[in-house]
């Protein structure tokens, strides 16, 4: 459905995107993964059609993203930050959201209806939008997105600045679309979103540095992660206790975890039992599942290097 090839864009001196190629299947939820800064607003504009690369294509659907006349009626997108307006009501935004892709009066109404009552929007519809909560306002930018029924829906951090209530049932609307057939193309800094895609591409200092479904991360993680309960208030400290044992340590929760490489393994009963008797560690230390968090701070790791 959308085609990324060797993609890179500069703005001065930085490198927002370099080289990326990725390849996004039919009605999959492919989350582009990583933290502020990492390149996933200027790639998704680029996909988008709003930022021209530098260098490299996008394709959608097989065509490429300034074909307006095609990808009108396919392609869905949800910018980041609210742009609607806010002296209109919900239904004057979706109105005018309608009639700029050609709709006729009546296909809007009838839409509007439907959509709003999956975003759970309709009794808001004559609420002016300035007067909506952040989740309201995203769930509004998300029903003119749909007004045109796309067949991929492009999504940049849907979930910025609402609350946690409002992030479930926005992500329980991603589902339902997808399950309809919908492409869900969503770029989120949120690990515990990543959970939630089919598929997800890591991306950090405008590259993609692993890619494959979280299930299939967790498979192929070479690491053992335990959680830790320490009397020890900074990481580099933790770093320099397990030596080189330790793959990573950092704060998780209310305690830290602790990444130790599978082969590294039989020499940790001896150091935690050393560590105990120092009273570093007030509990035994519990072998956990990794999150997606962990896998990421992992690869980013090995980029650094």
């Amino acid at each position: 459905m959308i085609c990324v090839e060797n993609v890179s864009k500069v703005f001065g001196k930085i490198k927002a995107v370099n080289g990326i190629s990725m390849t996004v299947p039919h009605k999959e939820i492919f989350g582009l993964v990583g933290p502020d800064g990492a390149g996933k607003t200027t790639l998704i504009r680029i996909i988008c059609g709003l930022i021209t690369p530098d260098a490299g294509q996008v394709k959608i659907m097989g065509s490429l993203p300034d074909d307006k006349s095609h990808l009108n009626n396919c392609f869905g997108y949800m910018p980041q930050r609210f742009s609607l307006y806010g002296d209109l009501t919900v239904i004057e935004n979706i109105n005018l959201f309608g009639s700029l892709f050609g709709l006729k009066p009546e296909t809007i109404r009838s839409r509007a209806d439907e959509i709003l009552e999956i975003t759970n929007l309709y009794e808001y519809k004559d609420r002016f939008a300035d007067n909506l909560s952040g989740g309201m306002k995203q769930k509004l930018s998300l029903t003119c997105a749909l007004v045109t029924r796309p067949r991929i829906l492009v999504l940049d951090e849907p979930t910025f600045g609402v609350d946690p209530e409002s992030r479930k049932e926005i992500w329980k609307i991603l589902y339902d679309l997808n399950k309809s057939g919908m492409t869900v193309f969503v770029s989120t800094p949120y690990m515990d979103e990543a959970e939630l895609c089919t598929k997800v591409a890591f991306i950090s200092s405008g590259k993609i540095i692993a890619e494959d479904s979280p299930a299939g991360f967790k498979k192929n993680f070479d690491c053992t992660v335990f959680k830790v309960s320490a009397n020890i208030t900074h990481m580099p400290d933790f770093k320099k206790l397990f030596g080189d044992e330790l793959i990573d340590a950092y704060t998780f929760g209310d305690g830290c975890h602790v990444v130790i490489r599978n082969e590294k393994l039989k020499y940790m009963d001896k150091l935690f039992s050393r560590l105990k008797k120092n009273t570093l560690i007030t509990k035994d230390p519990e072998m956990v599942n990794p999150s997606m968090e962990d896998i990421f701070v992992l690869y980013s790791k090995k980029e650094v290097v």
